[in-house]
């Protein structure tokens, strides 16, 4: 399922994006982390109001690829190895930081 962004806040404290599903529906995510892995670009994401079956320790990855300078493309990622990879280098940022 690939979505697009459609519009990013940033401030120092969050950073939400609002992205568009195939089916039109705007969701917006609070992104958790970004994490680079392999050479790709990846984000940690919850949505801020929790979808069907998700609790507040879930969260979502996705793969971010640019499409031009004003838009990126996000794909959700379901391939558990890339998922284990990129929540492994977000362990090790978090004990850096500690």
């Amino acid at each position: 399922m690939a979505e697009e962004i459609l519009h990013e806040d940033f401030n120092e404290e969050d950073f939400t994006v609002t992205l568009v599903t195939d089916q039109g529906e705007e969701v917006d995510f609070d992104v958790i982390a970004s994490i680079t892995l392999n050479e790709k670009l990846y984000f940690i994401m919850q949505p801020v109001e929790l979808l069907e079956d998700m609790t507040e320790e879930d969260c979502l990855v996705f793969e971010v690829t640019p499409v031009n300078e004003e838009e990126d493309k996000f794909d959700i990622v379901t391939d558990d190895k890339i998922i284990d990879a990129v929540f492994a280098e977000y362990e090790k940022l978090l004990t850096e930081e500690e």
